[in-house]
């Protein structure tokens, strides 16, 4: 059967695997601890346990800000780590003060957190949503006017999944800790693609498949000192804040990806950064009709490897469909809500108009993907736009 060559541009939803972490899948299976339990007393178990020691110790040190070993929790990925990092947090924010009922979130968090929100007032926590300017930041002002002494826990994403806009982490975490509450970052994106700014904050989540490590595997950072009620149980496992049987094989592919990642992080962020605003001078170009959601420019402030454009007049899923065809996998924004037809929530939070969201799409990619390919891409898009666009006059 005749498959085409499609070229991946969606790395901000799954990143296809790294060699790093491939290998460190196939030499756990050859090893005498294939399958054993790393919670087992007997020879092979105690190796386990010692390999995923070594997991954590290298995850620690990738995320760095004064996390230690014992603070990585294995999860099964993002989604995981970030309900139970804003149940946890809370409930053990709670218990240790009463009168902490109330759960800052920002409004463009992604929707394993936003869907939380149901869940924490069932809890009986208040919600509040702080929005971000239209650069899509979410500034410390923003944040000191939505605080109070009842405040729990505030999340702020590290950088926004949609638009790569990166957050003033440390400044945020700084306010939530001034009013006494906790701060947690979802870092699912920022995770190997920038160094992370997390000496203040409490708890960061973590995923493995979006810097090409494993689909399944995740973590969530928790300093010892803060409290996490756990949401599992049966098993003691991950010393008690996440029950079930460690993925031995998932930490350790999930370890080798991350270290490749670190490594060589400021190269590979400067090469991904020249790329990404090599493409967004070609295809915002005066004419073509796309504009950037913020800035077309890639800097400090904005993952390397994330363009985010809009299409005004046009609709971002005939443009997803019309790409494919092409030979380019592109989103229209983040995968786990893809499905569905409605205007972005967070352009829309950022005051972006519906009309304008409607037409958004999210190229994203790192080192592995070639200029060459980001060149071609940038021609069928603006190709694709202005064909488009003659149908709709």
């Amino acid at each position: 059967m005749y498959r085409r060559t499609i070229v991946y541009l969606d790395y901000a939803a799954s990143a296809p695997a790294r060699e790093e972490s491939r290998a460190a899948e196939r030499a756990y299976e050859e090893s005498p601890i294939a399958g054993a339990n790393p919670n087992s007393l007997h020879t092979p178990g105690r190796e386990a346990a010692r390999a995923l020691d070594g997991a954590r110790r290298d995850i620690a040190c990738c995320v760095g800000g004064g996390f230690r070993p014992p603070d990585v929790v294995f999860t099964s990925g993002g989604t995981e780590s970030n309900n139970l990092a804003l149940i946890g947090l809370s409930c053990g924010a709670r218990q240790r003060d009463r009168t902490r009922t109330r759960v800052v979130l920002s409004s463009i968090e992604h929707d394993s957190e936003l869907d939380v929100a149901g869940a924490l007032r069932d809890r009986g926590f208040e919600v509040t949503l702080v929005r971000p300017g239209r650069d899509g930041v979410v500034s410390r002002a923003a944040l000191e006017g939505e605080l109070g002494p009842d405040c729990a826990l505030v999340s702020v994403m590290s950088a926004n999944n949609e638009t790569g806009v990166v957050q003033p982490v440390a400044g945020l975490a700084a306010a939530a800790h001034a009013a006494g509450a906790l701060f947690h970052t979802d870092a699912v994106q920022a995770f190997g693609r920038i160094p992370l700014d997390v000496a203040q904050a409490d708890a960061v989540s973590l995923a493995a498949h979006k810097i090409g490590g494993p689909v399944g595997a995740g973590a969530l950072l928790v300093r010892g000192r803060v409290p996490l009620t756990p949401q599992s149980f049966g098993g003691g496992q991950e010393a008690g804040r996440r029950a079930g049987t460690q993925d031995v094989r998932g930490a350790l592919a999930f370890a080798a990806a991350a270290r490749a990642c670190c490594e060589s992080l400021d190269a590979t962020r400067a090469v991904v950064c020249e790329r990404a605003n090599r493409l967004y001078r070609r295809i915002c170009a005066e004419g073509t009709g796309i504009v950037p959601t913020t800035t077309a420019v890639v800097d400090e402030g904005r993952l390397p490897g994330l363009v985010s454009v809009m299409v005004p007049g046009l609709d971002s899923q005939s443009l997803v469909l019309g790409l494919d065809e092409r030979g380019f996998a592109v989103s229209a924004g983040s995968a786990c809500s893809s499905g569905s037809l409605g205007a972005s929530h967070v352009l829309t939070a950022m005051g972006i108009g519906r009309d304008r969201a409607l037409g958004a799409l999210r190229v994203s990619f790192d080192e592995r993907v070639a200029e060459g390919d980001l060149d071609a891409f940038a021609t069928q898009l603006v190709s694709l736009v202005a064909q488009m666009t003659s149908r709709h006059a």
